[in-house]
């Protein structure tokens, strides 16, 4: 596929970031008391925008305060984190700066609050290597739908079928393969997902810096 239309995921598969986000929502409920019995609530908001997960700690956990208050705070708890240390993965900054120089229009479609993804991609260099910035917090859903995807594509003036989704999940690659998107799998995780990813996607990168000699 010639790229002309690229959305990129961002944690995970842009930045090294998913070690943090893994452990997240584990720290932010024990310095609120919560130790034991969260392994299902924390599978469950895997899938969930930041404040859809806020809203089933609260409900789940008895927590105080609004689903927008706690989302608040858990993003502070990464503010610090893109905004120092969380880097690009090897061969990124290439890929882009290829891409770019051929004519493709590029955006990041991610879980993360915009203000964080702005902030970790300007320190990094890469911001402007995209046309805009979109948060599934702006859409109102996350990856299970395809809400974000098709919002991402309207402002890149492209129809799904001429449209690259780059990502690490499996439920998102999933959710922007059946929405008619060319899917392109980017490895990051444990090896059960990325047998599943290899299996749903329309290509597959296992590192960056490989596939800038591979870009189609």
């Amino acid at each position: 596929m010639h790229k002309r239309f690229c959305i990129f995921d961002m944690d995970g598969t842009l930045v090294d970031s998913m070690n943090y986000w893994r452990t997240l929502g584990r720290e932010y409920l024990a310095r609120q008391g919560v130790a034991g019995n969260v392994e299902a609530v924390l599978e469950r908001v895997k899938p969930m925008t930041m404040t859809e997960s806020a809203a089933l700690f609260i409900s789940e956990f008895g927590l105080s305060g609004t689903p927008e208050g706690v989302a608040s705070a858990m993003n502070a708890v990464m503010d610090e984190h893109y905004r120092s240390d969380v880097p690009l993965k090897p061969g990124v900054a290439e890929y882009l700066r290829v891409l770019r120089e051929r004519g493709a229009r590029m955006c990041v479609a991610s879980a993360t609050a915009a203000p964080l993804m702005q902030a970790c991609l300007r320190r990094l260099g890469v911001e402007n290597c995209f046309d805009f910035l979109l948060s599934c917090e702006e859409v109102g859903v996350g990856k299970d739908r395809p809400d974000v995807f098709f919002e991402a594509a309207r402002r890149l003036g492209a129809a799904p079928e001429e449209t690259a989704i780059f990502e690490d999940a499996p439920y998102a690659l999933r959710t922007a393969k059946s929405a008619g998107f060319y899917t392109v799998a980017v490895r990051d995780s444990e090896e059960r997902h990325w047998a599943q990813l290899r299996e749903l996607a329309d290509e597959c990168i296992e590192d960056w810096k490989t596939a800038i000699s591979e870009i189609k």
